[in-house]
């Protein structure tokens, strides 16, 4: 019996630590202007956004901050409806929520997955939500 506990240690060390978790310091990379790359579904289809005409800009700081679609200009300008969402960064069970505000709606979304160059989100529906850092236009 201790031999199986032992043989089976190692694995349950690799399953556990294949979920990555959100330190404070990696909120940071939150902010900025993000477009969304895919959607993966529940039952596991994935919606691919090829163009995108409006992006979502973050910003936090202390774990409270906004998030505010913007539309790219040819210019590299952004415009804007001035409608800002509200975000709280919680902690609960381990897992980083983004809670969201607005005089409509509450809502969150788990925090997957953040770096410089990549935002996964996942809604309450289980709908995984991919964003890659957007590149503002330019007519070069």
């Amino acid at each position: 019996m201790k031999r199986m506990l032992f043989a089976l240690l190692p694995v349950l060390f690799l399953l556990g630590s294949c979920n990555q978790s959100i330190s404070e310091s990696d909120l940071k990379d939150i902010n900025g202007y993000w477009e969304i790359e895919k959607a993966e579904m529940p039952d596991g289809e994935v919606k691919t956004y090829t163009i995108n005409t409006m992006i979502d800009y973050f910003e936090i700081e202390n774990n409270k901050g906004f998030r505010q679609k913007v539309m790219p200009q040819v210019d590299g300008d952004y415009l804007t409806n001035e409608v800002q969402e509200t975000i709280e960064i919680v902690v609960v069970d381990g897992k980083t929520l983004m809670k969201y505000h607005t005089e409509f709606a509450d809502w969150q979304e788990e925090l997957l997955a953040i770096s410089k160059e990549e935002l996964v989100v996942q809604n309450e529906h289980d709908i995984k939500y991919y964003y890659k850092r957007a590149i503002p236009f330019s007519k070069k």
